[in-house]
């Protein structure tokens, strides 16, 4: 019978578009929580040091923001993109009907 042996994921990782495929399939789940461990998967790979130093953002906040049971702000999370080299994306999953909902500047939504 073959053995089963745990999957490192960092193993895989071995160029950029690994890891945006890695960070795409994280983001895919909509769960908070795993796409901050999938972060810290990769901010691992050219060491926390290094994206420290990019990010301008202490190795002890990233390491604590991506462990997983962290909760990063939007604007860490995206400088620790930046730095890896990924971006995030966004596309259409359900239609709004645009006479209920109008999106002022700003970002503030009104209900007509």
């Amino acid at each position: 019978m073959a053995e089963l042996h745990a999957f490192d994921p960092e193993s895989s990782l071995d160029n950029q578009e690994a890891i945006a495929v890695f960070m795409a399939d994280a983001f895919e789940t909509g769960d908070a929580a795993y796409i901050a461990k999938a972060l810290g998967v990769v901010v691992k790979l050219p060491g926390i040091a290094d994206i420290a130093r990019e990010t301008g953002l202490s190795p002890k906040q990233i390491h604590r923001s991506f462990s997983g049971t962290g909760s990063p702000t939007l604007r860490t999370t995206l400088a620790v993109m930046g730095a890896i080299g990924v971006t995030v994306t966004t596309k259409l999953h359900r239609r709004i009907s645009p006479k209920k909902t109008r999106l002022r500047p700003g970002g503030s939504g009104k209900t007509a």
